[in-house]
């Protein structure tokens, strides 16, 4: 029985459905680290012992939680700005690119295709 012929709740497990899966997973990781960015949050706030920040904060939670999630975000979206402004980000997703066989097979096709448009230029232009 090869690997195409199995099964899971009727799915046929293949390279195809495994891909798939993994980026299923890979989405909901993402989502799933927004949670836990807002947990970090509140495990910062709750791990102060100095005595009278946390009679402050305990005394205060409607108003400190808010700012400090907002700071949190703020300073979060500045960083995102600039990683962009950077070019940071633009640079990672060359780096992927260059690494993705299929992007590598399509970069191969047009140049094969520039190549032979200028044969035909050349060709006919005489």
């Amino acid at each position: 029985m090869g690997i195409s012929k199995v099964k899971i709740f009727g799915i046929p497990l293949n390279k195809k459905t495994a891909v798939r899966w993994k980026i299923y997973l890979d989405r909901a990781k993402m989502y799933l680290s927004y949670i836990n960015f807002v947990m970090i949050a509140f495990v910062f706030l709750n791990s102060i012992n100095d005595e009278k920040i946390r009679q402050i904060l305990d005394e205060n939670r409607l108003i400190f939680y808010p700012i400090v999630m907002i700071l949190f975000i703020s300073i979060s979206l500045v960083m995102g700005y600039f990683d962009t402004k950077l070019g940071l980000r633009k640079e990672e997703m060359r780096n992927n690119a260059t690494e993705n066989p299929i992007t590598l097979e399509i970069l191969k096709n047009l140049k094969e295709l520039k190549e032979n448009q200028e044969v035909i230029l050349t060709k006919y232009s005489k």
